[in-house]
């Protein structure tokens, strides 16, 4: 008897977002320019191996401004952070290059947009998630996290027809759409955010990873315990029909066992993964078998994003200092 064709669905878009890919190289060019040690308010993105490299090059990772010494640069992670947290470093007088996402940022302005109009604010996201904190701390008063479907009876509003929704730009659409949906049922006249908050990155990975998921047996998500969007991709997968989903930093975790049985793998990574970890986990599965690879593309993105202000300003001076 033949053995079954074994394949791996590589979904595209996957890996690096455009809010990423800025946030990561906003330290390297921070380390270059300025020199070691740059440090980092929390973990610029959420993924291990990129926080491992980039400490590997001087990067010191901290968990609040008090931690770095007096004058020092700082750089704020892609997740956002409270209007607070600037002000902290203005008054330890630190050099601080804000590498949020722009997309993040969109919400923080509509957060705040919201809340001079005296809007109540209901923000859908997890709770004790850095984006959350720091959208949160736009408008403390005006806003109320609903973390999930289950969190909606619990929401009280003073005026329901002056009330919003936003959301944590890394979620599951379709969770997030159940959960407006039993809002609205409470408050009819809720309103959404001018456009969508959750990002196209987030969307662009669990479109592809839905259209594969049914053909899959296993779906691999390359992608840190701690990121919320690489989650998301395990749970949409078993979601869309995949038998089972697993999330790894490393192809070195991928047990063999998950493979017994198992003709079709797809594998995807989340918004923060270097390429070359996906690559690994290829090379892993082809030593098992799996070495016939299709690649199976939903969108083309394009989008990038420039590096923050302060960094491009530094930059400018010292090319042309050093053109003098």
């Amino acid at each position: 008897m033949t053995e079954p064709r074994k394949r791996v669905l590589l979904a595209k878009p996957r890996g690096y977002c455009a809010g990423v890919d800025r946030a990561v190289q906003t330290v390297e060019e921070a380390l270059k320019l300025y020199g070691a040690p740059v440090y980092v308010r929390k973990q610029i993105v959420h993924n291990k191996h990129v926080v491992s490299t980039l400490e590997a090059r001087g990067a010191i990772f901290v968990e609040e401004n008090e931690e770095v010494p007096e004058g020092s640069t700082v750089v704020f992670s892609a997740h956002g952070v409270a209007p607070e947290v600037h002000e902290q470093a203005r008054e330890r007088n630190l050099k601080a290059i804000d590498a949020t996402c722009p997309l993040v940022t969109k919400v923080h302005h509509e957060a705040k947009r919201f809340a001079a109009d005296d809007y109540d604010i209901l923000l859908i996201g997890h709770e004790g998630h850095e984006e959350v904190i720091g959208t949160s701390g736009e408008a403390p008063a005006h806003i109320q996290l609903v973390d999930g479907p289950d969190a909606v009876d619990k929401v009280v509003v003073r005026d329901p027809s002056k009330v919003v929704w936003l959301s944590q730009t890394t979620l599951s659409v379709d969770e997030t759409m159940e959960t407006v949906s039993r809002l609205k049922t409470r408050l009819p006249l809720l309103q959404s955010p001018p456009s969508d908050d959750i990002c196209y990155a987030t969307q662009n990975r669990q479109h592809v990873v839905k259209e594969i998921a049914p053909s899959c047996d296993v779906v691999i998500v390359v992608g840190s315990k701690n990121s919320s969007n690489s989650v998301r991709l395990v749970e949409v997968a078993v979601d869309a029909g995949a038998r089972a989903g697993y999330l790894v930093d490393y192809a070195s975790e991928i047990q063999d066992e998950w493979l017994t049985d198992a003709t079709t793998v797809g594998v995807s990574s989340g918004a923060s993964v270097p390429e070359d970890l996906v690559m690994d986990v290829l090379s892993h599965l082809a030593s098992r078998g799996f070495g016939e690879v299709t690649e199976y593309t939903t969108a083309e993105e394009r989008l990038t994003f420039s590096l923050p202000q302060e960094l491009r300003r530094d930059m400018k001076a010292a090319q042309l200092s050093s053109g003098a």
